[in-house]
């Protein structure tokens, strides 16, 4: 078999456009590259800006080029009996089919093949599937990206790489795969079943590295073979030894084991406070900036204490990002200096756990919603299992389809058969949970957290002592778990589940499945889920109606980015119903009225199908139907929540976006305080919890956090401990911070054409100082759009990328990527940018804030906070609004400084820092950078200097 790899670059991506460079690449049967092929095209017309700049082709490149027919006749010999290979193929082969048909030759009738389909199946867990980033990947050269034969070349290097991964599968899996196409006549179908004859016939087979369980290969054995970290009769490894000593140790392996290692003033502070909070069963919030090392200033002392005493220490985070990198950077770390075993476990929500039981029933079923996309879906998971040790969806890179295929197939308590399951000890969600049954250390996620306190403690195994990193974000996380939060396709999805259209479903897979049994009572049943269809449909008209009625009671905000989901926002109070509520409660009637009768005959159906007849592939289904029953019963009770109005203590908003519409409605009701929750819940109840985070303080004090949270009581009886740790950096001589005390002020979220003018004139002339390398961050998406276009004109002679969030295409990391990718670029951000965001070093010089992060007085969470502060005669701004900003301009502000040798300068353009009687909350709470205040004019002259006068390797 030969393969042509081709790669055309083109004036553009629609069928008028032309050819403007080719690249082929010949493999061989013997899968070596032969040949590489490469021509500039002569299009007869002008190259597109926007192309050169792309591809670096100029017009002066392509003015002596042949012209399309002659480079044709070069390639189309090439083309003769090969399989055509590309990535992304689809977009090459529409140019090639137009180029032989206006040249006079055949349409190219041969096989085709997409590289794209290869690595997604073949490489489930690359974070990126683009040929600039795949190829550094897997260290190939790939000098000239967007060049035709530099593209096909490492395209083809590319798709041998798939080659070897795929020949080194084992059998059963190739023939897995092989199966799941064999109903579609597709190209990949045909090749896999070619690679499938061929390992057939190979006598000898590797059966070594891998478990073999009803026709898949997996990863990983029994977890009921995992042990504990130390045996029960072993003598304890840290009997005798105190925490000073075992510290001694940790610190010798780590200057044996790490060449950089120092220590830090802050991080050894943390170490001490840590444990010392632990040991004296006392709470202890802890603020420790960028720098710190924060993990293991927890961490070390977490295990300690945790071994020592024979208590489990629970570790709680924010964002799954954040539990990623304990797993991948510190807990490895950790294993090579502490000096005996342990065990630290991860332990994400269930949903986040492949359940191999529905993942079976769905191939072997081949119950596919989008069949194109859900067969590489079903292939790449079939070949992530040879691959991976936790079943966990974050080390999948799914497709935009993918996260609804998930849906389908992640383990959750409601359809789980537990030990009668034939998956039950390879299951994944149960491996997680053994291993933090005899783990010393388990690290876990808030949303985990207060999912757990609602289940009466019946996830996470038992704990006295918590660690709750990124405690800035805990009193929203409890809200929105103690109240309750629902989206229009919460209901849409559990009933399409249930019934899609009379082939597709569980209803209707399990009536097929009973009529095949020939049971006697398979008639009445079947009649009965024939009388379920029309009421699953009634309930989803019914739902369309009353999403439609409620997001016209929506006003649009005016500070939102369009598509998102807070752009159209409504508080809703119980005083004081919207006008044409009572509308609404009668759909919502007529909702719980279907929806109890469907459950009402579903559950009288699934016990009498359960009792009578015994058929493993049905009790999966009555499983699986059971389960969406409960999840809908719970959804009747949430809208009967929501839509009644009637608790005092709770906000009631909802949401949606203009893009989606209704069909983007969220509804929330959280608690206005979860403070008194918190405090009965964990600070009450457990011996000891350490909160940290970068952003605890304001003004030096925790008091905020202290209200926010609940631990009042702890201090008054002197049960908190309070820590605020130096910064590892020095500030004032990395940072430079710049306030313009003649810049014009903003009401509202828009700004005047003055005050955009100024920005964008300023902006400019420090990006053009600072040659890019520029975060802005905005608080309202109208101003950044207000920004973006006259902001990209005045670069555009400089040669600097102007980059908006919600303008330019991706999601906040692709963004970023871009960003730090780009030689010269000024990136434009709003809410999600103001944290999180990690761009070290270089990439980053300047950060301007545009207007101090108030939250917008009229959110409906913030509103009804402040009428609670002033029944309790306090200022609700001064209590609140502007602690909430404080902390979130610290955020903002500490993007800039993320190592020691990072040299900067941070822009406010909001004179209020200097002019209000609040501003100096915002200046006092920073760590100490250089502070000026001048005239516009003197700006960009200051900065200039203050980067020149930057150490050497900075510059």
């Amino acid at each position: 078999m030969k393969f042509a790899v081709l790669d055309f670059e083109t004036t553009g991506t629609q069928s008028a456009d032309d050819i403007i460079q080719v690249g082929l690449a010949i493999i061989d049967h013997d899968n070596s590259i032969s040949r590489v092929y490469g021509s500039y095209v002569n299009p007869g017309r002008s190259i597109p800006p926007f192309i050169t700049g792309l591809t670096g082709i100029t017009d002066d490149d392509v003015k002596d080029a042949p012209a399309l027919e002659e480079m044709m006749m070069e390639l189309v010999p090439m083309l003769d009996d090969v399989v055509l290979v590309g990535h992304n193929v689809a977009f090459d082969f529409n140019f090639l089919q137009n180029a032989l048909d206006r040249c006079g030759y055949l349409p190219f009738s041969g096989r085709i093949l997409d590289t794209m389909d290869f690595l997604k199946i073949m490489f489930p867990s690359l974070s990126s599937y683009q040929l600039g980033f795949v190829s550094s990947e897997f260290g190939l050269a790939h000098d000239r990206p967007h060049q035709a034969d530099s593209d096909a070349l490492a395209t083809a290097e590319v798709f041998l790489k798939c080659l070897g991964e795929l020949q080194a599968l084992p059998l059963i899996t190739i023939q897995r795969l092989s199966d799941l196409f064999a109903e579609e006549d597709s190209d990949l179908g045909w090749f896999l079943d070619g690679v499938r004859e061929e390992k057939e016939l190979d006598p000898i087979q590797d059966l070594e590295g891998h478990q073999f369980f009803r026709q898949l290969a997996l990863k990983v054995e029994d977890w009921t073979e995992l042990a504990a970290p130390r045996r029960e009769d072993d003598p304890n490894p840290l009997s005798g030894v105190s925490f000073e000593e075992y510290m001694d140790d940790v610190r010798d392996n780590l200057r044996s084991s790490l060449s950089q290692y120092e220590e830090r003033e802050a991080q050894i502070q943390m170490i001490e406070g840590v444990n010392q909070a632990l040991s004296e069963d006392k709470h202890l919030l802890i603020e420790a900036g960028t720098g710190t090392g924060k993990s293991l200033g927890y961490l070390l002392p977490s295990l300690y204490h945790s071994v020592k005493k024979g208590q489990r220490v629970m570790v709680s985070t924010h964002t799954i990002n954040l539990q990623e990198q304990l797993r991948e950077r510190d807990i490895p770390m950790l294993t090579k200096v502490i000096p005996f075993p342990f065990r630290a476990a991860i332990f994400k929500g269930r949903g986040h756990y492949l359940c191999l039981r529905k993942f079976e029933h769905k191939i072997n079923r081949r119950d596919f919603a989008t069949p194109k996309e859900d067969l590489i879906t079903a292939a790449q998971m079939i070949v992530w299992l040879t691959l991976t040790e936790t079943g966990d969806d974050e080390e999948l890179n799914l497709s935009n389809r993918g996260g609804d295929f998930w849906e389908t197939v992640a383990s959750d308590s409601e359809s789980c058969l537990g030990r009668s399951c034939p998956w039950f000890r390879k299951c994944y969600y149960h491996r997680a949970r053994h291993e933090a049954g005899i783990a010393d250390v388990v690290i876990t996620n808030h949303s985990k957290l207060f999912t757990d306190v609602k289940a009466s403690h019946q996830l996470l195994p038992s704990y006295e002592h918590l660690v709750i990193d990124e405690a800035h974000h805990l009193e929203e996380v409890a809200g929105k778990h103690l109240g309750m939060h629902m989206k229009y396709f919460t209901l849409v999805h559990t009933l399409t589940r249930l019934f899609k259209d009379s082939k597709n479903g569980q209803l209707p897979s399990l009536r097929q499945q009973l009529a095949k049994s020939g049971h006697e009572k398979s008639a009445d049943w079947a009649s009965t889920i024939d009388q379920l269809y029309p009421l699953v449909l009634e309930v989803k008209e019914t739902w369309d109606l009353l999403s439609d009625k409620l997001f016209g009671m929506l006003p649009e905000r005016s500070d939102a980015t369009p598509g998102e989901t807070g752009q159209f926002s409504s508080r809703l109070k119980p005083s004081a119903k919207p006008a044409k509520w009572d509308q609404a409660g009668a759909l919502e009637n007529q909702l719980y009225v279907t929806m109890s009768e469907i459950l009402r005959k579903g559950d009288k159906l699934m016990l009498d199908v359960k009792e009578e007849h015994d058929d493993y592939a049905a009790d999966s289904l009555i499983t699986d139907i059971t389960g969406l029953l409960k999840d809908l019963a719970g959804i009747r009770e949430n809208l009967r929540f929501f839509i009644r109005l009637d608790d005092e203590t709770t906000v009631y908003w909802l949401e949606a976006s203009g893009q989606f519409r209704s069909k983007s409605l969220q509804f929330y009701a959280v608690p206005v305080d979860v403070s008194r929750q918190l405090k009965e819940m964990f600070f009450d109840k457990k011996r000891s919890i350490i909160l940290t985070s970068a952003t605890l303080s304001v003004d030096k004090s925790f008091q905020y956090m202290i209200d926010q949270l609940g631990l009042q009581e702890a201090a008054d009886q002197e049960r908190l401990m309070t820590s605020q740790l130096p910064s590892p950096f020095n500030y004032r001589d990395q940072v430079l911070l710049v306030i313009p005390r003649d810049f014009p002020s903003v009401k509202g979220s828009v700004g005047d054409a003055h005050f955009v003018d100024m920005l964008v004139s300023s902006l400019g002339a420090t990006a053009q100082a600072t040659r890019g390398r520029m975060l802005v961050l905005f608080t309202s998406y109208r101003m950044l759009r207000q920004v973006y276009e006259p902001l990209k004109e005045a670069l555009a002679s400089s040669e600097i990328t102007v980059l908006g969030q919600g303008v330019d295409s991706g999601s906040r990391s692709k963004l970023t990527r871009r960003f730090q990718e780009a030689k010269a670029s000024v990136l434009l951000g709003t809410s999600s940018f103001w944290e999180g965001v990690d761009i070290p070093g270089k990439a980053l010089t300047c950060l301007a804030i545009v207007r101090l992060p108030f939250q917008p007085p009229n959110h409906p969470l913030l509103e009804a906070k402040s009428e609670l502060l002033q029944q309790q005669k306090k200022n609700p701004f001064m209590k609140l609004s502007v602690p909430q900003a404080v902390i979130r301009f610290k955020q903002g502000f500490g993007r800039l400084v993320r190592t020691a040798s990072d040299h900067g300068v941070v822009i406010v353009y909001d004179t209020r820092v200097i002019e209000s009687y609040y501003g100096k909350h915002f200046l006092y709470s920073l760590p100490g950078p250089k502070m000026e205040h001048m005239p516009s004019e003197q700006m960009v002259p200051r900065i200039a200097e203050w980067l020149q006068s930057a150490p050497e390797t900075e510059a």
